[in-house]
């Protein structure tokens, strides 16, 4: 079924996802990256273009047309761009980027430039352009690598050109510049040879290929619009690593995307002018600092020094001693105060203190102190105190010369009121960061969607444009074939004039002959049947044109005359003429004896036709006459009758009077 033009039905994207695998596999171009409503349309385009109905189909027509492919790929591959487009871009990267590169590179060092994306090559001669120019001519030849790279085969052969039509450089350029950087000849130019050595052309795909290196400058203008929103941050990151620490990359106004990563620095962001700066990316993380281990400091005086002895009664801080054999030995006032140690728990193991049978953790760090004699540290003990729960930490330290172990008991509760009271406020913050973070990324989500539509409109707005373009094409191929058409009408009609003319001349000719003529196609059809005809036989020719002749119901006995007619068709009477003399009756229903002609039609060697000529004149009725006589012409004179009538008699000639009529 033809394919109808109109809007295309929707198709499952499982039969196209399957058609984008096998173009991959077969030509190796990844289109999956690119954005699907962009890439349906333009394969529907080409769909409709050969008029199959589903991607199972169009891809059986892949198979079987492998020229197809370089038609979808042009489809595909929008080869839409101009010298200098986006004037007002091209000035700013001029100044900010071209202009620093040309003054912080030295007078030898290489300059390396990448135009991705380049199409027909107007981008990367727009390059070379601005660099011959911030560099002179000479730098620039010694220096300078420009990189012009895309996935269109053929749009490249048109880059190497490198041949413009003169109007679009004048427009874009001016007349100085297309006259300085262009060798202009029957309305084109060309780029100059001599920096011409300094492009290089060739294929490479952005999602497949590995980066161009060490570049300076990076122009990939509206290319990274056509792909998803994953595969662009992969061509970006792509991009980041080409770049030499403070390169520039410039993109097309309607790529957005890169604003919302880390990899690079605004510089004009109207323009879409960026920057990569080279710094690292710190660690917002410092390594935390060890908390070091307060050893208790032993007693420098024997225990029963009263001033030890009073320190260790006063101070703020419960805490007792254990001996070597785990005997509670000394306990301060703040400890028997806190966990109720009275005067009969002294020199009792540390195991019946009620303390040590709730607190399991401090048990067996005691039990640790005195095996290993290494201080230990226990956190978040919790201890009834005044009707609340206190909480303590405890530090444990082995006194000298094997006399126990000094166990410290520090109250937190304050502090853990205050860990407790900040973990809450930050489970409070991350949870207000969480919806802040959930409208961010909703903002986000919002943002790449109409990021997205405007990068359709664009995408929408060039493939408005190449269809533009088409149109144009189309119509100067209609003018021109307009122009052939009214060439070849004013032939035919010229032509029709001179058949009209050779039509009156031909009939004034035969209508001036006294005899009656008739002309016979190879078929034996008549093909002409002059006045005298009609008056000799009384069938107008309007009557008897296109009919055969043996078919004719006249009083001429047409089947005598049928033998001479078959050898001038057959080329039998090439050199001489037929004659014949057969009896007839006239339109007036009188006798009379016609002498008939046949004469063949030479069309380039080969029988065209036959001319009868026919004179007639009366018969008188004569017993055993013969009906049909034949006798080549000269035999019996030029044109005699072979039977004489009463008007040759009477001086007269064949035709005229009565029977002639």
């Amino acid at each position: 079924m033809p394919w109808q033009r109109g809007p295309m039905t929707s198709l499952p994207d499982g039969d196209l996802g399957a058609l984008l695998e096998y173009l991959q596999e077969r030509r190796n171009f990844d289109f999956r990256g690119y954005k699907r409503p962009s890439l349906t349309r333009r394969i529907a385009k080409r769909m409709q273009a050969v008029g199959v109905e589903d991607y199972q189909s169009y891809r059986d027509f892949l198979e079987a047309n492998p020229g197809e492919f370089a038609e979808l790929f042009n489809t595909i591959l929008i080869n839409v761009t101009k010298l200098l487009r986006d004037p007002e871009a091209w000035e700013v990267l001029a100044k900010e980027a071209v202009a620093e590169i040309a003054q912080r590179k030295g007078p030898d060092e290489p300059i390396r430039i990448w135009s991705a994306g380049c199409a027909s090559g107007e981008e990367a001669y727009s390059l070379a352009v601005l660099f011959a120019e911030a560099l002179g001519e000479d730098r620039f030849r010694r220096t300078t690598k420009i990189y012009a790279t895309d996935a269109d085969s053929d749009a490249l052969l048109d880059a190497r050109q490198g041949r413009y039509r003169e109007r679009d450089l004048v427009e874009a350029l001016g007349v100085e510049r297309t006259a300085r950087f262009f060798e202009v000849e029957d309305g084109h130019g060309t780029f100059r040879g001599d920096l011409r050595r300094a492009l290089i052309f060739g294929r490479h795909d952005l999602v497949q290929d590995p980066p161009i290196s060490r570049i300076d400058l990076l122009v990939c203008r509206n290319t990274l619009m056509y792909f998803t929103a994953d595969v662009q941050v992969r061509v970006l990151a792509s991009f980041h690593f080409a770049l030499n620490p403070g390169g520039y990359l410039f993109l097309g106004k309607a790529e957005a995307l890169v604003t919302r990563t880390n990899l690079f620095e605004v510089v004009d962001l109207r323009t879409r002018v960026f920057r990569k700066d080279g710094a690292l990316a710190r660690s917002a993380w410092a390594a935390p600092v060890p908390r070091p281990l307060v050893r208790p400091r032993p007693a420098d005086t024997p225990p029963g020094d009263a001033a030890d002895a009073m320190a260790f009664e006063q101070s703020p801080v419960a805490q007792f001693v254990v001996g070597i054999d785990g005997t509670l030995v000394r306990a301060s006032r703040a400890a028997r105060r806190i966990f109720s140690i009275g005067s009969a728990s002294l020199g009792r193991h540390v195991r019946e203190l009620d303390l040590l049978y709730q607190a399991t953790e401090l048990r067996a760090a005691l039990e640790r102190c005195l095996r290993d004699l290494r201080p230990v540290a226990v956190g978040g003990l919790s201890w009834p105190v005044a009707e609340q729960v206190s909480t303590f930490d405890a530090f444990l330290a082995p006194l000298e010369a094997e006399a126990g172990v000094l166990v410290v008991l520090v109250d937190v509760t304050r502090y853990r009121h205050l860990q407790d009271d900040l973990e809450q406020s930050q489970r409070e913050l991350e949870t207000a960061y969480e919806e802040v973070q959930s409208t961010v990324e909703e903002l986000e989500t919002t943002n790449e969607e109409l990021q997205s539509t405007n990068e359709e409109l664009e995408t929408t707005n060039e493939e408005l444009h190449s269809t533009n373009e088409e149109l144009e094409t189309m119509n100067e191929e209609l003018q021109s074939t307009n122009e052939e058409l009214e060439t070849s009408n004013n032939e035919l009609r010229e032509r029709s004039a001179e058949v009209v003319e050779l039509n009156k001349f031909l009939g004034a000719v035969l209508g001036g002959l006294r005899s009656a003529v008739v002309v016979l196609g190879r078929e034996m059809d008549v093909r002409a049947w002059n006045r005298q005809a009609e008056d000799l036989w009384g069938l107008r020719s309007d009557e008897v044109i296109g009919h055969h002749f043996l078919n004719l119901d006249i009083g001429f006995p047409v089947e005598k005359v049928r033998p001479a007619i078959r050898r001038c068709l057959a080329g039998a009477g090439e050199s001489e003429h037929i004659e014949l003399t057969v009896p007839a009756i006239n339109r007036r229903g009188r006798a009379v004896s016609c002498v008939v002609r046949a004469t063949g039609l030479d069309g380039d060697g080969v029988p065209g036709g036959v001319i009868l000529t026919m004179d007639a004149s009366p018969r008188a009725e004569t017993p055993g006459m013969p009906e049909a006589s034949e006798t080549p012409a000269g035999e019996n004179g030029a044109g005699a009758p072979v039977v004489p009538g009463p008007a040759d008699e009477a001086g007269g000639r064949p035709g005229d009077g009565e029977a002639g009529g």
